[in-house]
């Protein structure tokens, strides 16, 4: 059996940040991602899917993710219920998600990315620092271009 999603859209509004009574961070937020196909206008139409990110990656994605930033996610889709205040049953389906690449940044249009495993991920520190030649600066600035690599670098 597998349950795995990978979806890339926008952002529909700031993540909202909350933590469990044991303190656990959770994070939401929507995304709009494009169906493959336009209506009868030939305009696209988008789905709203709910993503749910947990722990640190619910704390980065708060502090570097905005309404209207592009971002990945990969993650499993969750469908749970509960009886709302009249006693009907809602079912709620949402994407619990391992893994957020920030596929623009407020600057550069440059990525990052955070994932479970890695705790930290990227995002970084948006803003640039004159310390010395490359540091602290985005390293995802010369994205698209050719980075000058010799095969005594390369680890294969």
């Amino acid at each position: 059996m597998l349950n795995r999603v990978i979806l890339i859209g926008r952002l529909t509004r700031d993540p909202e940040l909350r933590y469990t009574p044991a303190g656990v961070a959770v994070t939401t937020f929507s995304l709009a991602v494009d169906r493959p196909f336009t209506n009868q206008q030939k305009e696209r139409e988008a789905d709203f899917i709910n993503i749910v990110t947990w722990r640190q990656l619910a704390e980065t994605c708060a502090n570097y993710l905005r309404k209207g930033r592009l971002a990945a996610v990969e993650g499993r889709i969750q469908v749970r219920n509960y009886d709302n205040n009249e006693g009907r049953r809602v079912y709620v389906t949402e994407v619990i998600a391992d893994n957020v690449r920030f596929l623009e940044s407020a600057n550069s249009g440059g990525g990052a990315n955070a994932s479970r495993e890695d705790g930290m991920g990227g995002g970084g520190n948006s803003q640039q620092r004159n310390s010395g030649p490359r540091d602290n600066q985005d390293p995802f600035q010369d994205d698209g271009k050719p980075i000058d690599i010799s095969d005594d670098d390369l680890p294969f």
